[in-house]
């Protein structure tokens, strides 16, 4: 199986585009009415897709013998679709049409605490729900900026497409193939500022396969980068993870406090990276159990070679 890099972005913007002005012009029925049958394709021609969702759908029904769930053909053929309203919820939150009414906030105390002192945070999400509700974070009290890193090659090109027609606050997108120094430099300016930093956490890095840790995950072991508990010890601030779940209509943001600030003494340094990635990779199950429709790597998340 390849690396999760390697699945082509075909036509990710010019498309992403033409969905957003389908559903500012017609709404979410009109849209799904296109939708659906796009992912039914799909979900038709990937077959490596269609394997990795009944492979972790197989992983989440182990760990909930109490709960039915499909795990077959049609339980991933339901969890393509699941990906299909996640990217019209999507695309609202990018237009500002989920408003504050429409998200309920869980663990929002403490992170307006440290906001209220200007201090800035890093927060490790995950492809678990829709981190592009981020953008409706800028109301946590203040306005804040919300710095997402991402892998893609198109994150400027995304960043004009959400200025223009972005409405719900201040959202930058920040590429990052590698972490340099002077994208760790830009990171502790973004920190001392007061800004929010999202960094996915459930992925293994681009470009140094070699910075990754094993964790039990659903059961089974799957590699999970360090690089985002690196990045927390340089920028020395307080860690919180953060899940935004759709549940009941709503858009619940969990923010859960992860750690007032991460060190690794050099002596100790791979065993207390090695707790924190069990700890993520805990609390990124936890959420995954109530919302396994939800959490979107359809690729082989317990690959742990280079077969």
């Amino acid at each position: 199986m390849r690396h999760w890099t390697h699945i082509e972005e075909r036509g990710i913007i010019w498309g992403m585009q033409a969905l957003l002005k389908v559903y500012l012009l017609f709404g979410r029925k009109v849209l799904q009415v296109f939708l659906y049958p796009v992912v039914s394709y799909y979900w038709l021609n990937n077959r490596k897709g269609r394997l990795a969702s009944q492979q972790y759908l197989q992983n989440v029904s182990a760990c909930l013998p109490d709960k039915t769930l499909h795990t077959g053909l049609y339980g991933s053929y339901l969890h393509f679709i699941s990906f299909a309203n996640a990217i019209i919820d999507k695309l609202a939150a990018w237009s500002g049409a989920i408003s504050l009414q429409d998200v309920v906030y869980d663990g929002r105390a403490e992170m307006l605490a440290h906001l209220s002192q200007n201090q800035g945070l890093l927060l490790l999400g995950s492809h678990l729900g829709n981190l592009e509700v981020c953008r409706v974070i800028a109301h946590l009290g203040k306005r804040v900026t919300v710095n997402v890193l991402v892998h893609t090659k198109h994150a400027e090109k995304f960043n004009t497409l959400l200025n223009r027609y972005g409405k719900a606050g201040s959202l930058n997108l920040i590429q990052v193939t590698e972490m340099t120094a002077a994208t760790a430099m830009l990171l502790e300016d973004r920190i001392a500022a007061g800004e929010l930093v999202v960094i996915a956490a459930d992925r293994t890095p681009v470009s140094n396969q070699k910075r990754v840790a094993p964790a039990d995950f659903l059961g089974k072991t799957a590699l999970f980068p360090q690089g985002p508990f690196i990045l927390a010890a340089l920028l020395k601030c307080p860690v919180y993870t953060l899940f935004c779940l759709k549940q009941q209509g709503k858009q619940v943001i969990y923010f859960d406090h992860f750690s007032d600030g991460l060190s690794f003494p050099r002596k100790q340094r791979d065993a207390l990276i090695q707790v924190c990635v069990q700890n993520f990779a805990d609390r990124l199950q936890h959420y995954c159990l109530q919302e396994p429709l939800q959490w979107f790597n359809f690729y082989d998340f317990w690959q742990t070679d280079d077969e």
